[in-house]
């Protein structure tokens, strides 16, 4: 038995270099069958490869997962919505002073438009609700909240319709935030921003309405209701004790800090420190919320001098077209 493998080990080495001068193999998969070239599906345009080297904002991208049917996401669909009760207050962001709309109303804007992705995924938005890089939203400093808007961009021709849940950019040349499916929608995904034209939709009578006119009816003349601005930090608390969050805030460091924003709404506080722990990644020191008297102040120190919040504070203005103001507590 042992002669006759070793005479057959020849013949079988003959066999494969005969195999091997003629044409290559073909490739097989993972499970060792060779595919079909005739019956091979081509790849869904919603599959994307994000660049070697990081080709998104500050790495901003769209995670690990994808799904394979972005270009079928439908548009948001505009609706009739009571105005949200806290995301529509005035504001203040580096310096700022936003007074978003009351009421949806006729609006046109022409400018640079961003989008964030996975940093911000899961979130919570200025509506309260959690950042869904997938859904069809975006962000405006004042467009009420929640309302619906028409961003096109001049370049790919294309349109999307988006509904506005959260507040941003706070960057002096830009204009709106679009979510991450919206962005891929529109085209730009890759390049960051892009050139867009904005225009408010209104539901219904395109003329006529506004919020205050989908609002409940004001209780009967009987009935004495608490004061607005009572009644809203009474649901506010109860909200945050539903949620199991702590009312009373950690005692705060003391010194002199940089004040980026301050809110009546917590939601529009936290909003804004995760938007700029994107866009201000450099920072060492951690964005902190200071609340009292009513307002939540987005700061960032302690510093030693106004020397140290002086370089900071300039680094801020340079990286976003406004400065923070300086306070002492």
């Amino acid at each position: 038995m042992k002669r006759q493998l070793w005479t057959l080990t020849p013949l079988t080495l003959a066999l494969l270099l005969a195999a091997c001068g003629g044409s290559p193999p073909r490739p097989v998969d993972g499970a060792g069958v060779e595919p079909v070239t005739s019956q091979a599906a081509p790849r869904k345009p919603g599959t994307i490869k994000a660049k070697r080297g990081g080709g998104y904002y500050k790495d901003d991208g769209p995670g690990d997962e994808i799904p394979d049917n972005l270009d079928e996401i439908p548009d948001a669909q505009p609706r009739s919505e009571p105005l949200h009760r806290f995301a529509n207050r005035p504001y203040t962001v580096l310096g700022k002073s936003y007074v978003p709309e009351t009421s949806v109303r006729p609006f046109r804007q022409s400018g640079i438009a961003s989008w964030y992705g996975k940093k911000f995924h899961g979130q919570k938005t200025s509506i309260g609700d959690p950042y869904d890089m997938f859904a069809m939203t975006a962000a405006h400093p004042t467009l009420a909240i929640p309302s619906y808007v028409r961003v096109s961009n001049p370049a790919s021709g294309k349109s999307v319709v988006v509904r506005v849940t959260d507040r941003g950019p706070f960057h002096a040349d830009r204009i709106i935030d679009l979510s991450y499916a919206a962005a891929y929608r529109l085209g730009y995904v890759n390049n960051g921003s892009t050139q867009v034209e904005v225009e408010a939709i209104l539901p219904g009578d395109a003329t006529q309405i506004t919020y205050a006119q989908v609002k409940p009816p004001s209780p009967p003349p009987s009935v004495k209701a608490a004061p607005v601005a009572e009644r809203d930090e009474i649901e506010l608390l109860t909200s945050r004790l539903a949620a199991d969050q702590p009312t009373t805030p950690a005692p705060a460091s003391r010194g002199l800090f940089l004040q980026l924003g301050a809110f009546s709404s917590v939601d529009n506080a936290e909003s804004l420190r995760s938007h700029l722990s994107r866009e201000l990644d450099w920072l060492s020191d951690a964005i902190q919320i200071n609340a009292g008297g009513g307002m939540h102040r987005v700061h960032l120190g302690p510093y030693a001098s106004r020397a140290d919040a002086e370089v900071v504070a300039e680094k801020i203005r340079l990286a976003l077209g406004y400065k923070p103001t300086f306070v002492t507590r």
